[in-house]
Parts: C-alpha cells; structure tokens; sequence
C-alpha cells in the first residue's frame, strides 16, 4: 500500500506541472517565475525545488509531457492525411495547445536542453508515420513523412500568426502521398 505522504507528494508534483503549463499558455515561458508558480499551485516557493530540479527543469518537463500526450493521440489509419490533420481543426492557434507548443518551440531555440527534448518527439513521431507510409508502399517514406511534419507545424504556426486564414492543406499533401505510392 502507498504512503500518504508518497501519494500528496505525487499531488504537488501534478499541482506544479499544470500551474506551469498554464503559465506557459498565459504568460510565455520566459515570464514564468517561481513565486508565480508557486502560487498557482498553491505551494511554498522552496516546495518547486524540493520537487523539480530547477524552474527551466519543471517547464521542460511541463511542457514535454503535455506535447507528447496531444501528439501521441494523431495516428494515421487508412487516409493518413484526414487521419493527421482532421484533429488540427480543433486549434484556433489562440488555443492553450496552440500557445503551448508556439511556446515551447520558441524557448527550445535558447535552450538546448529543450531544443533535444522536442527534436527527439519530433523525430518519434516522424518515423512513425514514415513506417506507416513504407506500409503503403509511398516512395521515398522518411522524406514524405518530414514534408508532412513540417506542415502540421507550419500550419500551426500560421494559425496563431493569423487566425481567419485557414488554408486547407489537405488536396496537396493528398497528391504528395497518393502521388508518391509504388
């Protein structure tokens, strides 16, 4: 059986990671401090410490975890296209997800730490759907399938840049695919 304390442990660790993912989203993640952290999470600014590291350990952490849970549900099927970016219609790109990952990104170009962190999810997830058209006998795979991720990102970029733009990307990259099969 597990200790109480063990399990309220657990709790504040949890506590402090969605206080920082909200912070991230409202704040930028250069504007996020410890005392503000704290205090969302409703803790003493020594207990982010005892916990994380350091404030850059938990935002990584914080912002790595809720990156990989929204893609870790994007799972191409039978039209990898549909199956890829039918979920991006639920980003406004002024969304919490949207300003998250915009976030991150951003942080990851002075942060090397970070930087490695998203290279490598965003590398799983490209070999996975490069695996997924080796299946279906798409030429040249590992290429189609950067094309691809480079789109979703783009295209989430773009959406926050400008929201009424919703140019649907899904003919061409359609033709990409389809185009490129054996």
């Amino acid at each position: 059986m597990e200790s109480s304390m063990a399990a309220r442990g657990r709790d504040v660790r949890q506590r402090l990671i969605t206080a920082a993912i909200e912070l991230i989203v409202e704040k930028g993640w250069s504007a996020v401090s410890t005392r503000m952290l704290a205090e969302r999470a409703g803790v003493a600014s020594g207990v982010v410490h005892y916990h994380f590291a350091s404030l850059r350990a938990l935002l990584t952490e914080a912002a790595i975890g809720a990156i990989r849970a929204a893609v870790a549900g994007i799972e191409p099927r039978q039209d990898v296209i549909a199956d890829l970016f039918d979920p991006l219609d639920a980003y406004s790109g002024g969304d919490p997800t949207s300003l998250l990952f915009i976030e991150t990104y951003l942080a990851a170009t002075r942060d090397e730490e970070l930087r490695s962190a998203i290279s490598a999810l965003v590398t799983e997830f490209q070999q996975r759907l490069a695996e997924w058209l080796a299946d279906q006998a798409v030429v040249a795979p590992q290429e189609t399938a950067a094309v691809i991720v480079a789109a979703i990102d783009g295209l989430m970029l773009h959406r926050a840049l400008n929201p009424a733009a919703r140019t649907d990307l899904r003919p061409v990259l359609r033709r990409l695919v389809e185009g490129g099969a054996r």
